[in-house]
């Protein structure tokens, strides 16, 4: 039997229709994939954004760090010194680096004020400047730190030009080595010191206040040091118990340095006595940082 052929009229219009509905089901299929992507992205975001119990955040703020510069090290050790300075800055909060004196060169100089120390003890010899014209020898007015390097002219030209850096020789006479003058700290050294506490255990630290100044306008907090020579057990003993007053003890800059001077006295052989510059921090006191 065969089927009847419908009219090509309601043949083309049963063919819309179907095209019509097909239409409408893409459409609403994309909507509900549309609606679908939407809702996901909101949980996906709300989910990202919650805040988690077990979430680990890093601390912003680092651990305090100090530096012992040794470079009596190479003269005059004192390995007691070391440990009792090493354990009393640790009790205090702060990690701590240690320099031998062959790491004090006039690069390490340079590159001091970018390690971010809140305190840096300078276990370094030092000495007055002096200008030789014939047979005058004329004091400068400020202090020279030693360095390791041996001197000579052919190295850091610019540097001894400026008179940065100049040449140090130890009383006794022997060998001479470059030594580090205010001009380089504020002018040479990297970066800047973050209200750093130096203590400068050489001699003739604050005979004048050029260093210290130096150090200061390069953003040390405070300068400690002596007013004239002092021999190596002497500043060793003072400054192991100044670190106590000053860190364990939390007293303020002048009292921990009455406090230390009382204790210990001044130096028996060139009677000098620490001091502390500026004035104005007179009473602070020193916080790990």
């Amino acid at each position: 039997m065969k089927a009847k052929k419908k009219p090509a009229g309601i043949k083309q219009k049963i063919r819309e229709e179907k095209k019509k509905e097909q239409r409408t089901a893409l459409a609403f299929a994309v909507a509900i994939l549309i609606i679908i992507i939407s809702i996901s992205g909101f949980f996906v975001n709300s989910m990202l954004n919650q805040p988690s119990t077990n979430q680990t955040i890093p601390p912003n703020i680092s651990e305090p760090k100090a530096a012992i510069v040794d470079h009596l090290s190479l003269t005059a050790p004192n390995q007691t010194f070391i440990q009792t300075a090493t354990t009393t800055l640790k009790q205090a909060g702060y990690a701590v680096d240690y320099y031998s004196g062959e790491k004090v060169t006039v690069e390490f100089y340079r590159n001091l004020p970018t390690h971010n120390y809140g305190l840096i003890i300078l276990r370094v010899h030092s000495a007055l400047a002096y200008s030789e014209e014939g047979q005058e020898r004329r004091e400068m007015g400020f202090v020279d730190l030693f360095s390791s390097e041996l001197y000579s002219t052919n190295r850091y030209i610019y540097e001894q030009l400026t008179d940065q850096i100049s040449k140090a020789v130890f009383p006794d006479g022997g060998p001479e080595y470059f030594g580090i003058s205010p001009p380089f700290i504020w002018r040479s050294m990297k970066g800047r010191f973050n209200n750093t506490l130096i203590i400068m255990m050489g001699c003739n630290g604050l005979t004048y206040t050029s260093l210290a100044s130096a150090f200061v306008e390069k953003g040390a907090k405070a300068y400690i040091s002596w007013n004239a020579s002092v021999s190596a057990s002497h500043t060793d003993k003072a400054t192991t118990c100044l670190l106590q007053h000053l860190i364990i003890g939390k007293q303020t800059i002048i009292k921990a340095v009455t406090e230390t001077m009382k204790q210990v006295g001044p130096d028996p052989a060139y009677n000098s006595v620490l001091l502390y510059y500026p004035h104005e921090t007179e009473n602070d006191t020193i916080e790990p940082q």
